[in-house]
């Protein structure tokens, strides 16, 4: 009988075990239940294509991202449109799509999805040239992500500081928007591309948003009074964020974001620099994921 193959790779600054303990958990595991692994290590300066070779020599059914949001992504964009599945394994500093995706956050109920799991098919939107399998955005959150990026602490703490930062400084930015031979002019201080619902703090963005549904959506978060910051963010934990009037959502399958000024674009808790124009594509069913069986999943299409 062929044995599963399963290719783990790792960021070397993310978690808070050693590589040598997450190694050994694995290679414990594996043993178990008997599958054959191997490893790659993210250094500084890691590189899709190094990744690439290390997935085509050993050819694995699955490929664990052992990390964070950006990890997951960008193995995400590797193996997009083959067999092979992802295998989340939340060990960074940001885990939405993790918790999006209800993965458990313990290494061992990780790999128990190896031999347990199921495996689905969902979306990925395109920001340019980039692949997001989570959330992009443009405006407040772009910033939160930037001072948190150069910020040495991490977690929820860090980031609440960071927010609260930007909060009193932020400024409404204008936007042109064209979708489904529409044209929407706003005033945001926010547009998240969101292919997911939350971020990875628990806050939901996206309310009625769907991994597998063939769309994607553009939240809009219109400039409210600096008073109401606690109310937002109390509709937002209480995903009651579509009651309120300072919010909007688009649904397309393809969008351009035209920014009046060059403005701050993240995609998947990786600041790319400022921009002044967004191509936006849904990629319809196009990476393999193993999740819970035996969960329902809300954001899922059945």
């Amino acid at each position: 009988m062929v044995k599963t193959k399963v290719l783990f790779v790792i960021n070397q600054k993310a978690g808070q075990q050693s590589n040598l303990k997450i190694h050994e958990i694995i290679i414990k595991h594996a043993i178990k239940y008997d599958y054959e692994v191997d490893f790659y290590e993210m250094g500084t300066n890691h590189h899709a294509l190094e990744i690439k070779k290390s997935i085509d020599l050993f050819k694995p059914d699955i490929v664990g991202a052992v990390g964070g949001d950006g990890t997951v992504n960008l193995v995400s964009g590797i193996i997009q449109k083959t067999n092979i599945s992802l295998l989340i394994i939340p060990y960074g500093s940001a885990n939405g799509m993790a918790k999006e995706l209800q993965i458990p956050e313990n290494l061992p109920a990780c790999l128990d999805l190896i031999i347990k799991g199921k495996t689905i098919e969902i979306d990925l939107l395109k920001v340019n040239e980039e692949i997001s399998i989570h959330l992009a955005d443009v405006g407040l959150n772009a910033s939160i992500v930037k001072r948190f990026q150069l910020d040495k602490k991490r977690g929820l703490l860090t980031y609440g500081k960071h927010l609260f930062a930007e909060i009193f400084i932020i400024k409404r930015k204008r936007f042109t928007i064209f979708y489904d031979d529409q044209t929407k002019k706003v005033s945001a201080v926010s547009l998240t591309f969101a292919n997911a619902t939350m971020y990875g703090t628990g806050a939901v963005i996206n309310p009625d948003g769907k991994l597998n549904d063939g769309l994607f959506e553009i939240c809009i978060v219109k400039p409210f009074p600096k008073y109401l910051v606690f109310n937002i963010a109390y509709q937002m934990f209480r995903n009651k964020l579509k009651t309120s009037k300072y919010f909007e959502v688009i649904k397309c399958t393809k969008a351009k974001v035209i920014c009046k000024r060059r403005t701050l674009l993240q995609v998947d808790g990786e600041v790319l620099g400022k921009v002044k124009e967004i191509e936006l594509t849904c990629l319809p069913k196009v990476l393999k994921v193993i999740i819970l069986a035996n969960l329902n999943h809300p954001t899922i299409v059945n």
